[in-house]
């Protein structure tokens, strides 16, 4: 005979099966990765996007021609609190660097692994050449960490069904599109993904259609400036697309860069994490991540972007790959073959934020695009003042009555961010650029009758037909320099223009940066007005 006994059991004393949050292991991590960050951000000269956000930072707007306003805020409050600071100016993008090591932690939480298999993944990420790139302020230091922070609250709402996370991730994905216009597509990866994976369930809730509703709004003043503008964003993609296969190889160059990224111990992750989606259960209803990160790169593949546009999918990837890798039988010297992984992550990791840049002594001489690419990864931009020296030798050549009616203009708009930052020394007039987002911030004054013009040693035929006199006042060709800023260089007195400022500028404008290294029929010239 059999007893049946009835326990009654009270929801207090049932146990959580869900692993606690590493809260001091990852807070730990992120302080450690702050601090170390931090101390090496200065080690780079800036590099020519990072001047022109200061330049836009002093000239706020609600949007400018290719990108939001955030970084070009966080510019100017870097600029006021500590002005010429390259570690303030980075310090930002530090911040969203070591949010995006938390969040990594946060996705392996949600999908249920240990302690240490939070800390895997956001060490993953912390050890990563990711982390590293996304260091240097740029647009792709917030959409990346907001990327990974939305995909995170998808996931939470996979396991919690709470609709309010939806609801965030609209808010969330409408401070990114302020940030980087790449956003709409990370949502609609994300959407495909859910048709084709599932859940097909957040697609029946209202929040999901509240959240898309709150990103369509926020995009809504940009098309406004754009179609005010003549849309310089649409022709923009050519022209990346053209620069991406000057630099980079194409899309052949796509996925050895792309994985370099992730580094040795995230590309091991990523792989596993592709293939636990698929063959553990518990993983299964967060394939469409996998899936809108395939997508995506499809999409920049196809297009020629960056290989850092997707990337805002790795900590999630990491997450799934670390939990992936937990919960297979592993055998022994599968754990074994793992230490060399990591050991060598952690040494590039070190190496790259110790040894890098590398002596100026060592320096190669840039000859194409793509040795400039090499050249701002080991060595960096560096003697912009040598460049702005010249503009101001160029400057001192002008009569008094000259300069009262003078300005600077810059054939590309790292040239003119550069003026503003390292001008502040000498006595020079307002800086102007008719290059990419520095040409919206206007041309000069129609009482500007002579310019100091800065620029490639290439650039006099066409300075020719915008002035009726044209005189080079000095030049810097440093064989081992780079071009547009101590090599190729000339500055040339210009007076009496063809046409009045608010007229000409038109025509003079561009959307192409010409370093003198790479040409492209794609690549247009085409007035941005």
């Amino acid at each position: 005979m059999t007893a049946v006994v009835s326990v009654r059991v009270e929801p207090k004393d049932i146990s959580d099966t869900h692993p606690p949050f590493a809260a001091r292991g990852v807070a730990l991590l992120a302080a450690i990765s702050t601090i170390v960050l931090t101390v090496t951000a200065g080690r780079y000269e800036f590099f020519g996007d990072e001047l022109y956000f200061l330049s836009a930072g002093r000239r706020l707007d609600y949007t400018y021609a290719d990108q939001g306003v955030v970084v070009a805020f966080f510019a100017h409050l870097a600029d006021v609190l500590a002005p010429g600071s390259v570690t303030a100016v980075r310090f930002p993008a530090v911040v969203m660097g070591v949010g995006a090591i938390v969040v990594a932690a946060l996705i392996a939480y949600e999908l249920r692994g240990s302690r240490r298999i939070q800390l895997l993944a956001a060490g993953t990420y912390a050890t990563s050449y990711l982390l590293v790139t996304q260091c240097a302020l740029s647009t792709f230091s917030f959409d990346a960490t907001l990327t990974a922070v939305i995909t995170w609250l998808f996931v939470r709402w996979v396991r919690t069904r709470q609709d309010w996370l939806i609801v965030v991730a609209g808010l969330v994905a409408a401070l990114d599109m302020q940030v980087k216009w790449m956003i709409p597509l990370v949502w609609a990866c994300l959407g495909m993904g859910v048709i084709l994976c599932g859940p097909r369930e957040i697609l029946r809730r209202r929040a999901l259609w509240v959240a898309t509703g709150i990103l369509a709004l926020s995009v809504a003043p940009i098309l406004y400036w754009q179609s005010q503008h003549n849309w310089p964003q649409l022709a923009m993609g050519t022209i990346i697309g053209a620069e991406q296969d000057a630099t980079g190889y194409g899309p052949p160059g796509f996925f050895p860069q792309w994985l370099g990224l992730a580094g040795f111990l995230g590309t091991v992750l990523i792989a596993v994490g592709f293939w636990a989606v698929l063959r553990q259960e518990s993983l299964r209803p967060y394939r469409f991540v996998p899936v809108a990160l395939l997508l995506m790169t499809l999409f920049v593949v196809v297009t020629h972007g960056r290989p850092y546009y997707p990337t805002g999918f790795f900590p999630a990837m990491f997450a799934l790959g670390a939990v992936g890798f937990a919960q297979y039988p592993r055998r022994r010297w599968m754990n074994l073959a793992m230490i060399p992984v990591v050991v060598l992550t952690v040494v590039t990791f070190v190496g790259t934020l110790t040894l890098l840049p590398l002596p100026q002594s060592w320096r190669t001489p840039t000859q194409n695009a793509i040795d400039l690419g090499i050249r701002s990864a080991f060595w960096g931009t560096t003697n912009w003042s040598r460049m702005v020296a010249a503009v101001d030798a160029g400057y001192e050549t002008l009569t008094p009555e000259e300069k009262a009616h003078s300005a600077i203009i810059t054939q590309g708009y790292w040239q003119g961010g550069a003026v503003e930052e390292f001008g502040g020394k000498y006595d020079l007039p307002p800086t102007y650029s008719p290059s990419r987002g520095f040409g919206f911030f206007g041309p000069p004054p129609d009482s500007t009758t002579t310019v100091i013009y800065v620029g490639l040693n290439t650039a006099e035929p066409g300075l020719r037909s915008h002035f009726t006199e044209v005189e080079r006042v000095w030049q810097l060709d440093d064989p081992m320099g780079i071009p547009g800023i101590d090599r190729m260089v000339a500055v040339w007195k210009c007076k009496g223009p063809r046409q009045p400022w608010s007229t000409m500028w038109d025509s003079m404008t561009t959307l192409y940066f010409d370093l003198g290294l790479w040409h492209d029929s794609r690549a247009t010239t085409r007035p941005v007005h």
